[in-house]
């Protein structure tokens, strides 16, 4: 390598609580776009964002749906927010076995934010009329090594499925044209 440092870009939704009104539009919204096809149907449920409420005390946060993971954490610290004591399962952004949150509700598949892919920005940020949502994108440095164990994990699905030799052979031939 050239010694230039690679970067990746990151996005991210950055929530702002005291905005956020308990309305659900990201749901809704969400819920939509992720429906096959497309608007065709809506059913929070499905919803890769979640808006958990106490509308006693108008305390509503939103979270989105991050890693799926095949074991509970260990964690189960308590929050207090207005005098209510959350557990921290409730602001957990991933899926994992002891929760339905962020799971497809006819699958029991596992559900993930893809930020809307296509779109210019998620569509729970384009439809938060209050700003709660706001759509961030951020460069981050990424280790040589890690495209390194990419390009491994590639060579290997390729050998697997032409055999060692046939790459062997093609790359011989490619480094002939150089």
């Amino acid at each position: 390598m050239n010694g230039d440092k690679l970067t990746k870009t990151v996005k991210t939704i950055r929530i702002d609580v005291d905005q956020c009104n308990g309305c659900r539009a990201c749901e809704v919204i969400c819920s939509a776009v992720h429906a096959a096809p497309k608007y065709s149907s809506n059913n929070p449920g499905r919803s890769r964002i979640r808006v958990i409420t106490e509308p006693m005390t108008d305390v509503y946060v939103p979270v989105y749906a991050g890693e799926y993971t095949v074991a509970e954490c260990a964690g189960r610290d308590k929050y207090t927010i207005d005098g209510k004591q959350y557990d921290e399962c409730a602001f957990c952004r991933a899926s994992c076995p002891s929760r339905n949150i962020f799971k497809e509700p006819d699958s029991g598949l596992p559900l993930k934010c893809d930020m809307c892919e296509g779109e210019d920005e998620p569509m729970c940020v384009k439809w938060c009329l209050a700003d709660a949502l706001i759509y961030e994108e951020r460069e981050e440095e990424v280790e040589e090594q890690e495209e390194q164990e990419e390009l491994e994990i590639g060579l290997e699905a390729m050998a697997d499925k032409f055999g060692m030799q046939k790459i062997l052979d093609a790359v011989s031939r490619m480094s002939v044209k150089d």
